[in-house]
């Protein structure tokens, strides 16, 4: 393998990156500078910026891009802002910001986030990577993001509403505006008092100066408070509005059945049966997908069983079990991939003997969010608007006029609150759908994948297969690490599949992403990182903490057996090799501190793992006992996490929490199987996901912290199955290397 290659450079990649590189440099010159909002002031109303609105009675409007799926991003932004602002907490509203460029999470796409993006970006450099994402209004939710890429913002609008809010006020009091300040919904200056919608309409007037000045830590009271999370009463009574929840006049219900791959083509339906269920009045076929549309739900739902869909394949072999884990063997034995780390001197620290190898796989997961792919649409003359759950609502837009052969600003995108999304709902399959299907009706049609179908064609998690091999140094850390990573490279399919117009490279090019987390957080001289594409015949995507689920697995697990080959307690192996990361070393500690740890004793039951991912650092230790059953049962979890300036703890907390159950469900449920090119599982019941009976207790400690934000809504995912892992071999002494894991099964 090349130092070329290692590094990812190519003639081809060098082209492609010079060519949208240069173009942005050359388009730079007549292309906006600046952007302007395009918000509409309700009555009463004054916008001050593209983050804020606030009203005559006084209420605070702030508009949020991100997507609000469970994450309590509508609650923490708006702290940041009204923190700044000087707001009365009980004031404030969420509204959802439209597509424009002033809200792309250029964070994201320019590669801050632990490597999410694909690589061919990443050949263009970081300064356009954001341009791009800026002029192209990439307004994404995911990669634990949200906070690490718009609190700055959010906070410098408030700020900025705030001074010219002080100038307005000033002048009515003739005062210097610099000696005012706000606090409870109010201007003040000594004992003088004004109310924001008093003052919003004049403040409107004036400019911000060019410099903002941002409140020190002292000065923002919510900072860093459980202030009550603005979407939650109406989760509760009922009120939320979903896009299931949409109803226009004159709607019609629609259901499909999608192809089983990209190789799949529709080759006929059973009209007759279709036509004969009561309710059905149209069906459409296309080469993807088959539909009914009906009077209702159920009966488009009936009609599409009915129409009992035929598909041909372009492929010669079909996908199963035992072809999924061959392909995944030929790339780990083949030599197709790349070293993306590469430190030291392997060959000469391996030498000829001592190494210690273990293989580990995991299965494909499921995304199985509560809420089933869901779209609505309805067409105008010359226009579409669509309402769905979305995590890319430009993406959505670009890929639905792609659709239908109108221009993007011939579609409107009314984003919706996502039940649960988990990585899925970056993809618009269902919109692109109902867009084509309202399109010919000419009324508004309302398209829901049943829970099987969203099941069946579901984008997975991809499987994956790792080989990992280590030696220890004499004094008992180690001294050379090798990690060979086989899986598809999921974030090229991604792209390929939602910004079909820019990407230049091949779905099965290696790509960092895929074996981001594999690096180990210890000190290790010598070490190595190659990911080798597989393909695996199954269409994968984006999931809660991507390559970290299965990384952190491989490498927490490996790091196990390796503190058993030099006799040393799990945790002081891993301490011994933590000088240079001492925020994962005190989360650790911590963890260990606050579950009791026994050192991992036979018999005793209890497992430890930690990980460092999207800017933040997580550490659990866990007890179980093996069930009558031979089902691993755990008992408590207690989890140490620095995640650097916290704006809110108890949704922090409600994302680590939640984020050990998700991982609970990878580590024990049912991976999905693959026979004849379909998937062995459609619903909940065949998944095993853990109930609330298998919920154990868990303790959490945020550990505090100055540092910058980090991510938290995925970080807790990653070192659940590890510990889990290392758990089931300190009660069992059996080291099982692939999850789902099955106890008395092959290790």
């Amino acid at each position: 393998m090349s130092k070329a290659s290692r590094l990812g450079i190519t003639r081809r990649r060098v082209l492609i990156g010079g060519g949208i590189g240069a173009g942005l440099v050359v388009a730079w010159g007549v292309w906006p500078r600046h952007y302007v909002h395009n918000l509409v002031a309700g009555e009463g109303e004054t916008v001050f910026n593209a983050f804020l609105k606030i009203g005559e009675d006084g209420h605070v409007s702030v508009i949020v891009p991100q997507a609000e799926m469970g994450q309590g991003v509508w609650t923490a932004l708006p702290q940041a802002l009204a923190d700044e602002l000087g707001a009365d907490w009980r004031t404030i509203g969420v509204e959802t910001a439209p597509i424009n460029p002033l809200y792309a999470n250029d964070f994201l796409v320019a590669g801050e986030s632990d490597g999410a993006m694909p690589s061919f970006l990443g050949s263009i450099g970081r300064w356009a990577t954001r341009e791009y994402a800026v002029r192209n209004a990439l307004m994404i939710t995911g990669g634990s993001t949200s906070i690490r890429g718009f609190e700055d913002r959010f906070r410098g609008a408030g700020a900025a509403a705030r001074a010219v809010l002080c100038k307005a006020a000033a002048a009515r009091w003739d005062a210097d505006w610099q000696a005012c300040d706000t606090a409870h919904g109010f201007v003040v200056l000594g004992e003088r008092r004004l109310r924001f919608g008093e003052l919003a309409a004049a403040a409107a007037d004036y400019a911000p100066p060019d410099t903002l000045t941002l409140r020190n830590p002292a000065g923002r009271p919510i900072t860093g408070q459980s202030m009550p999370r603005i979407d939650l009463p109406s989760k509760v009574d009922g009120s939320a509005r979903y896009a299931g929840d949409v109803r226009l006049p004159e709607m019609v219900f629609a259901a499909a059945r999608q192809a089983p791959s990209g190789r799949h083509r529709l080759a006929g339906v059973n009209r007759d049966a279709a036509n004969n269920v009561f309710g059905v009045t149209a069906i459409f076929e296309n080469p993807r997908f088959a539909a009914c549309v009906a009077t209702n739900w159920w009966a488009a739902n009936r009609g599409v069983e009915a129409l009992a869909p035929e598909w041909e394949s372009e492929a010669e072999t079909v996908v199963d079990d035992a072809s999924i884990s061959q392909a995944l063997q030929d790339a780990l034995d083949g030599d197709g991939g790349r070293r993306f780390v590469y430190e030291g001197d392997l060959d000469a620290a391996f030498g000829a003997s001592g190494a210690h190898r273990a293989t580990y796989d995991v299965g494909l997961a499921p995304h199985a969010a509560i809420e089933p792919l869901t779209a609505t649409a309805r067409t105008r003359g010359d226009r579409l608007e669509i309402w769905a759950p979305t995590q890319a609502p430009g993406l959505m837009r670009a890929a639905v006029a792609d659709a239908i052969g109108y221009s993007e600003s011939q579609v409107t995108i009314y984003p919706m609150l996502l039940g649960g999304a988990f990585g899925r709902k970056i993809e618009h399959d269902a919109a692109v759908q109902v867009a084509i299907i309202a399109r010919r009706m000419n009324r508004p049609v309302q398209l829901t994948w049943s829970r099987e179908e969203e099941t069946r064609s579901d984008y997975y998690r991809p499987a994956a297969r790792g080989r990992l091999t280590g030696k220890l140094a004499p004094d008992g850390t180690i001294a050379a690490w090798h990690s060979r990573i086989a899986v598809p490279s999921t974030n090229n399919q991604l792209f390929q599949r939602i910004m079909p117009s820019i990407f230049f490279g091949d779905v099965d090019d290696p790509d960092p992403g895929a074996v981001e987390g594999a690096r180990p957080a210890y000190a290790i001289p010598n070490l190595a990182v190659e990911h080798m594409p597989a393909d695996i015949g199954v269409e994968t995507g984006i999931w809660r903490s991507v390559g970290h689920s299965y990384t952190a697995f491989f490498t927490e697990c490996f790091v196990d057996e390796l503190a058993a080959a030099a006799g040393v307690e799990p945790l002081s192996f891993r301490i011994a090799m933590l000088g240079r990361e001492p925020r994962l070393a005190r989360c650790l500690t911590t963890a260990a501190t606050l579950g009791g740890w026994d050192g991992g004793e036979q018999g005793g039951g209890m497992g430890l793992a930690a990980h460092s991912c999207f800017g933040s650092h997580v550490a659990l230790v866990l007890r179980l006992h093996i069930g009558d059953d031979q089902r691993p049962v755990i008992d408590r979890i207690a989890a140490a996490v620095d995640c650097g300036r916290i704006i809110n703890p108890e949704i922090v907390r409600q994302q680590i929490e939640g984020g050990i159950v998700f991982g609970m469900s990878q580590a024990l449920g049912r991976a999905i199987g693959y026979a004849d090119d379909e998937p062995t599982a459609t619903n909940f019941h065949e998944l095993g996901l853990p109930i609330l009976a298998d919920t154990p207790v868990i303790e959490i400690d945020l550990i505090e912290s100055s540092e910058e934000p980090g991510g938290v809504g995925e970080i807790a995912v990653p070192p659940v199955a590890p510990a889990i892992g290392n758990a089931i071999f300190a009660a069992t002494g059996q080291r099982l290397r692939s999850i789902p894991f099955v106890v008395g099964g092959v290790a």
